[in-house]
C-alpha cells in the first residue's frame, strides 16, 4: 500500500498553485512515497534514550578575547574613504532624505 495516493498529490499541488500533468501526478506519488517509506525506517532506528543532538561532532566556537584596545585614526580610516564630508563618510542619499 502507498503512503500517499495520486488525488492528495493533486490536492497538495492545487494548494500550492502548481500546474501538474497527469504524468507527473503519478511520479510525485512514487517519489514522495520513497520520501515518506524512508522517513518511517528512521522513526524506527531512533532510540528514546539517546539526546537529540544538532551536530554529531561536537563544536568548539574559537573566538578572541573581547577586549577594549585603540582604533584607528580617524585622518586613517577617512584616507580610505572614496568621499568624505564633515569628517564622515559621505553614502548616496537614500529614501529621499534631506542632506
Amino acid at each position: 500500500m502507498t503512503a500517499i495516493s495520486r488525488e492528495e498529490v493533486a490536492h497538495l499541488a492545487h494548494l500550492a498553485r502548481l500546474d501538474v500533468t497527469d504524468d507527473e501526478l503519478d511520479r510525485f506519488a512514487q517519489q514522495l512515497d520513497v520520501i515518506l517509506e524512508s522517513i518511517q525506517s528512521i522513526r524506527g532506528v531512533a532510540a528514546a534514550d539517546i539526546p537529540p543532538t544538532s551536530h554529531a561532532v561536537e563544536l568548539t566556537n574559537v573566538t578572541r578575547a573581547d577586549e577594549p584596545r585603540e582604533s584607528l585614526p580617524r585622518a586613517d580610516v577617512l584616507a580610505g574613504a572614496p568621499d568624505v564630508a564633515q569628517d564622515r563618510f559621505r553614502v548616496p542619499r537614500i529614501l529621499g532624505e534631506e542632506e
